[in-house]
């Protein structure tokens, strides 16, 4: 084994919504395997909030302006990466958008929604990539899907259908396009200690859990909600001539929730 293999050294990466958040710590990772950054998000002050954190990190990143969901416009985000940064070796379909609605309480416009940001973007985005990735003659492309890739939830509707879809997204390029040594994986991230959970994971005013909280851990043989560096890893491994035999493939970074059918109540 050539521990070089996880190196990103001379690869450009481009991971979508990544001012913050898991896009962030997955695109700081690959900052430290070497890789250089290029990331995008919906708003000026969004993208401009994401420089100054990669600059804060000590990472250069070169930051875009650009709705995913319009095709347009990602031809000529992906154009301009490849003439201001260079062609794309690495994408990460990492924005997304949830609705938390029972079905019958949501319209057909917001379910819509979901799936347009959620399952029509990383097509729109991959297919800009991919004739790039053709004519370097490699090419990783990760899809950021989740447990609800696996399992429904309430409230979650357009959120699961969306992140199946991802799911078979993720080994239909497999399928089309590993012939020219493109691997297309997926990452399932599992429950996240980010600020958006943090309400979920503050003690009661009687000392006691937040109930999803004890839910969470109770559903998850680590115990404990996961880390968004612990994420960064397993990305790392994927966008690597590591993973080049690794195609098709969802990696599900739950702490064991998947294999886990959970505590007996007492």
């Amino acid at each position: 084994m050539n521990m070089n293999d996880f190196r990103l050294d001379g690869k450009v990466a481009l991971v979508t919504g990544a001012s913050y958040g898991i896009g962030f710590n997955i695109a700081s990772g690959f900052a430290a395997a070497g890789a250089t950054i290029v990331f995008n998000d919906i708003k000026q002050e969004l993208v401009d909030k994401g420089l100054e954190a990669y600059a804060a990190a000590g990472i250069k990143a070169h930051g875009y302006v650009c709705d995913v969901t319009d095709e347009d416009a990602v031809n000529e985000m992906v154009a301009k990466i490849e003439k201001e940064v260079g062609v794309i070796d690495i994408l990460v379909n990492n924005a997304g958008i949830i609705k938390r609605i029972p079905m019958i309480e949501m319209t057909a416009a917001q379910f819509r929604q979901v799936i347009d940001v959620d399952l029509n973007a990383p097509f729109i985005v991959s297919k800009a990539v991919i004739p790039g990735m053709i004519k370097k003659g490699h090419g990783k492309i990760i899809n950021i899907c989740s447990m609800m890739s696996e399992l429904g939830r309430e409230t979650v509707s357009a959120y699961a259908a969306a992140k199946g879809g991802l799911k078979m997204l993720t080994r239909n390029i497999c399928s089309e396009y590993g012939e020219f040594n493109i691997q297309c994986n997926g990452i399932g991230p599992g429950y996240i200690a980010t600020p958006q959970t943090a309400p979920l994971r503050e003690r009661q005013a009687d000392g006691s859990r937040h109930p999803f909280d004890s839910f969470i851990c109770a559903k998850t043989p680590a115990g404990r909600w996961l880390e968004p560096e612990e994420l960064a890893g397993p990305a790392v491994f994927l966008a690597s001539d590591a993973s080049n035999a690794v195609n098709g493939h969802i990696l599900y970074v739950d702490g064991g929730i998947l294999a886990y059918i959970g505590k007996q109540p007492k």
